[in-house]
């Protein structure tokens, strides 16, 4: 397989190769270059924390001396204490790295200097005497005592060879195992990504069988869920989308093939006879009037989904708005032997909205109710008057929702009856155009469904 340099195969590998480099050159850079430094840095802090507890327990008793030798032997410190002038005692562990030599006149003078002085301490790095790089420490006992340290700062160049011998071959291993192990990794981490890429592209083909799989990463498994349920909703507004070519497509042909029917019949039969001509010509305008419906609900659909509609929010009696629309669908009563009940316990309700999109609201719930009743053609329309909002709520008695249809049937484009038949009244669009004008008014609503019972839609307005 052909790795593009800027793959995440190639970052990851990358990333981790440059993470151990870094590694390895902070072990150098603390356990070579900076060793030295360290190293007398430690002997300082070690010399002055011996010199404070000498001067914190100083006496002239042989228990006092008994500690001094266990120190300097424990710390590799040689010690001198010296009174007025003349040294007194002497660590035991006097060897030839010890610097205390009254033949040396160089420190012989420095340690008058500061007996001389008015200094309480003395610490001198790197004091070379013989050769040897040494560290002096001295501290003020009383008036007339005082006590020298003296630890000799070990020449460390073999140490340091070894090491610097010891991290190369570390290094080299080190680089050639994480060039494995990063290796392991990244493609690792990147086949599942890879994986997911190409199921990807599948279904951007059209291919939406495919599965997402899962694997042993969580935030994968978290993208992988996440493209199965989009590859899921993807798969749905297809079929919706075939959908609602197939309705739009009756809906616009069917009245299409009426009016070309009756306009030749005019033109051919009927032109002479006032009365056919008239009946023939008033359904050529019925369907005009079903194609401009059908047209006008797919825009303001369209519109209120790209939320350019605004509210013209207005203060009016829902009580006369609802008798006002049931009149409109009196036609009903009398062709198809329809009933339309309102059951509303006051005369006035006054609610604050936009009046023409409620009044849309309430039409188009209607106009579903009529649509989906069967035997008993009674459509009822309920208002109550609650404490703090109005409940609406249109109830059919037709073949209702089965369960796992409730939740998609406000969706775009989406039909409960897949067999698709012309609707009495309206388009086909009506729960669309409801669901986004209540979200547009922030107004809480739903449906309820008994299957081949009731169905209650319903919708609540603030007052």
């Amino acid at each position: 397989m052909k790795l593009n340099k800027n793959s995440l195969i190639i970052r990851i590998w990358k990333y981790l190769i440059i993470f151990s480099i870094l590694i390895l050159l902070f072990l150098w850079l603390f356990q070579v270059i900076f060793l030295d430094k360290y190293y007398e840095w430690y002997k300082t802090k070690s010399i002055k924390k011996v010199a404070e507890e000498i001067s914190d327990n100083y006496s002239d008793d042989d228990e006092f001396f008994n500690t001094l030798e266990e120190i300097s032997i424990n710390e590799g410190i040689c010690i001198e204490l010296s009174s007025d002038g003349s040294n007194w005692y002497y660590s035991s562990n006097m060897n030839k790295s010890c610097l205390w030599d009254k033949r040396n006149p160089e420190l012989v003078k420095l340690k008058e200097d500061f007996m001389d002085s008015d200094e309480k301490t003395i610490l001198l790095k790197n004091h070379s005497v013989n050769n040897v790089n040494s560290l002096i420490y001295g501290i003020k006992l009383d008036n007339d005592s005082y006590v020298f340290l003296n630890t000799i700062l070990d020449p460390i160049d073999s140490t340091i060879t070894i090491l610097k011998n010891q991290l190369l071959i570390v290094t080299i291993i080190v680089i050639i195992l994480s060039s494995i192990i990063a290796y392991y990794i990244s493609n690792l981490l990147s086949k599942p990504i890879t994986s997911l890429n190409k199921s990807a592209k599948a279904v951007a083909s059209g291919k939406y069988d495919v599965v997402f799989p899962n694997t042993n990463i969580s935030e994968i498994n978290e993208l992988s869920d996440t493209l199965n349920y989009a590859k899921m909703e993807l798969a749905k507004t297809y079929e919706l989308r075939k959908d609602l070519m197939a309705n739009v497509s009756h809906d616009l042909k069917t009245p299409l093939t009426m009016i070309k029917a009756y306009a030749e019949m005019v033109r051919d039969i009927t032109y002479k006879n006032k009365k056919k001509r008239d009946e023939n010509l008033n359904v050529i305008i019925e369907e005009v009037d079903r194609l401009n419906s059908l047209v006008s609900d797919i825009l303001e659909l369209s519109s209120l989904q790209s939320n350019i509609n605004e509210l013209n929010v207005e203060e009016f009696d829902i009580v006369e708005l609802i008798t006002s629309i049931i009149h409109h669908f009196e036609i009903f009563n009398l062709t198809e032997q329809f009933k339309f009940n309102f059951i509303n316990e006051e005369n006035k309700v006054i609610v604050k909205a936009d009046k023409k999109k409620i009044e849309q609201v309430i039409y188009n719930l209607i106009s579903n109710a009529v649509n989906y009743s069967k035997n008993e053609k009674i459509v009822t329309i309920k208002l109550i008057n609650n404490k703090d909002n109005v409940r609406i709520e249109v109830i059919d008695r037709g073949k209702g929702i089965d369960k796992e249809d409730l939740k998609y049937i406000w969706d775009r484009y989406y039909k409960v009856d897949k067999k698709y038949k012309r609707t009495r009244v309206g388009t086909g669009l009506g729960l669309s155009i409801v669901k986004n004008i209540l979200e547009l008014h922030k107004y809480k609503y739903g449906v309820l469904s008994e299957k081949n019972k009731v169905t209650t839609f319903y919708f609540e307005m603030n007052k």
